[in-house]
């Protein structure tokens, strides 16, 4: 049954929006996995939320390679535009900034990516416009 938690909270985060503690607790139950080990997979997985994240979430890279390449600008320029600092969430739970290790897109540093979609090559005038677009939605 262990191998059927992480596709039981990506189920739950679906439904919900993210994973609570009650939810861990449930699946736990269901699967008759302890607790420890549940949320072991919630804080070891990226993708899975311990809280409400917003509509547009933006996980920014700032591994080495993005890090050499202007992440820190990046991520300066996303806080500024944005008005929320790495790790929070508007509150109008628009917007959600986290910081991700590498995603595997060294060669086209930096990169962010919003949902499924990667955008690489960032510049401030390329953010601009993706956030334009993304607020549009």
């Amino acid at each position: 049954s262990q191998s059927l938690v992480l596709p039981a909270l990506l189920m739950v985060q679906e439904e919900h929006g993210y994973i609570s503690e009650d939810a861990m607790k449930y699946v736990g139950k269901l699967l008759d996995v302890p607790f420890g080990h549940i949320l072991g997979v919630v804080t070891f997985y990226t993708m899975l939320h311990r809280k409400p994240i917003g509509k547009h979430h933006i996980e920014v890279c700032t591994n080495v390679s993005c890090m050499l390449r202007g992440a820190d600008k990046i991520v300066e320029h996303l806080e500024n535009r944005l008005g929320i600092k790495m790790g929070e969430t508007s509150k109008d739970r628009k917007w959600t900034l986290s910081e991700v290790e590498c995603m595997g897109s060294c060669g086209t540093a930096p990169m962010f990516a919003v949902g499924d979609e990667y955008d690489e090559n960032l510049t401030p005038e390329k953010i601009d416009k993706l956030i334009a677009d993304l607020g549009r939605k």
